[in-house]
């Protein structure tokens, strides 16, 4: 709710006036939908494009993960085949007597079903397997990590708008009371106890409060319209948001570190990626060893010949055999393979310790971050409320005229910065919070 600071003044028509204005602002607002940080999230999840495109990639590794793409399935084949000559042919015969066949025609045409079937090729298609395994695994994670990303830019931008809220509230405020305290002074000048000086500074700190209002207004639409973006709904939705952030301020270091290590979606997408390269390296070693496959078939085949003993052909029936092959040599592009593979293998796990160390590091210096920040927030609330009541008082004697005009404003000014370093150091400390979840993979989605 917007506080106002309302010097009552029984004949004062203007503030009567400026105090409905505000109330039908806030009964306006009021009238908004009223986002939660939930719903805001709710509706990311379903509408956020990089989550959608992130979804589809993971389907589409879900596709991929068959037996049938990894050579370990028979393939088989229709076959058709139809093939027609019409030749002038000379033939000479043991006794040296020449014969010409004009016109002679021939065809053929074959038909049937073929099957290939690798039965062995040197446990390759196991490995293919295992590593499709975690190729799907990989876009699970992926996906997780874009989603973690996601809901953290939401909540990041929704409590930035709570926190701009809270400014424009305090300018309110600000504003209210530099009418008043311009009001009265126009009064007491008409009535010849105050300066025009006094009447024309009351008027510019009133002014100042109003530009700074609009200028907060324009950074609290802005980021509005952000939020929408984020939330891959109409830029020009109307909302507002909740007052308050809450503050989650049971996070332990421990419980951080141990969900970093098992949840922390970088981190999983490191061992992920070291597997998938120790399956490379078995496929790569699967060449050296032999490859055995299975062939076989049912064929039809009709030929019609206009020369020879027999002038036509039918033939139908099974083939079948095995095959098998090994490598002896190619250029020692097998070693060159191997270790190359094997340097794959190396490199994903120096990038694992390398991410563990880092996400580490990070935690440490998140976690510091956050404690400070809510000792800072809670040092910048009570300051708050020494500024308002300090406030209080001032407004008080002002009324009866037992202090300047500029000790009133430094007390106006003085309320006004304490409630706009406590709304920060809350909105940090809520930053911080998000972060140390977002690092653990624990942000509630």
């Amino acid at each position: 709710m917007i506080n106002l600071y309302i010097l009552k003044t029984n004949n004062s028509m203007k503030s009567r006036y400026i105090s409905l204005l505000f109330s039908f602002a806030f009964l306006s607002v009021s009238a908004q939908e009223v986002l939660t940080p939930q719903k805001a999230v709710e509706i990311a999840l379903n509408n956020n494009f990089q989550i959608k495109i992130a979804a589809n990639s993971l389907e589409i590794d879900k596709e991929n993960n068959q037996w049938g793409n990894t050579n370990a399935l028979p393939s088989v084949d229709g076959v058709f085949n139809y093939n027609k000559s019409d030749l002038n042919t000379t033939v000479t015969q043991m006794d040296g007597t020449e014969r010409n066949i004009p016109d002679n025609k021939s065809s053929s045409m074959s038909y049937g079903v073929s099957l290939g079937w690798t039965i062995f090729d040197g446990f390759g298609m196991f490995a293919q397997k295992n590593q499709l395994n975690e190729l799907e695994k990989l876009g699970e994670t992926q996906l997780k990590l874009t989603i973690t990303s996601k809901v953290a830019q939401v909540l990041e931008t929704y409590y930035s708008l709570v926190q701009q809220k809270q400014l424009l509230h305090a300018i309110d405020s600000a504003i209210v009371i530099s009418t008043q305290r311009y009001e009265l002074a126009n009064n007491r000048y008409k009535i010849g106890k105050a300066s025009k000086l006094e009447v024309l500074n009351a008027q510019v700190d009133l002014n100042t409060d109003k530009t700074s209002f609009l200028n907060q207004k324009q950074q609290f639409q802005n980021t509005k319209i952000y939020l929408n973006e984020l939330l891959a709904r109409d830029v020009n939705t109307e909302f507002t948001v909740e007052e308050n952030a809450e503050l989650d301020q049971t996070l332990l270091f421990e419980d951080l570190m141990s969900l970093a290590k098992s949840q922390n979606p970088d981190l999983q997408l490191a061992l992920i990626e070291q597997k998938i390269a120790q399956y490379e390296l078995k496929k790569v070693k699967a060449d050296r060893l032999p490859r055995v496959n299975l062939i076989g078939g049912y064929n039809v085949t009709d030929t019609e010949s206009g020369f020879g003993i027999a002038t036509k052909n039918h033939s139908k029936g099974w083939n079948y055999g095995v095959g098998a092959s090994i490598n002896i040599f190619n250029g020692l592009s097998q070693r060159r393979k191997e270790r190359i593979a094997k340097f794959q293998v190396e490199n994903t796990q120096l990038a694992l310790q390398e991410k563990e160390q880092n996400i580490s590091s990070q935690l440490a210096s998140g976690y510091q971050t956050y404690l400070t920040n809510i000792e800072l927030a809670k040092l910048e609330e009570n300051n708050a409320e020494i500024a308002k009541q300090n406030l209080d008082i001032t407004l008080e004697k002002f009324k009866i005229g037992t202090i300047t005009t500029v000790e009133f404003r430094t007390a106006q000014l003085n309320y006004l910065q304490a409630k706009t370093r406590s709304s920060i150091a809350k909105f940090q400390a809520k930053l911080s919070e998000i972060a140390l979840k977002e690092l653990t993979g624990s942000l509630d989605f």
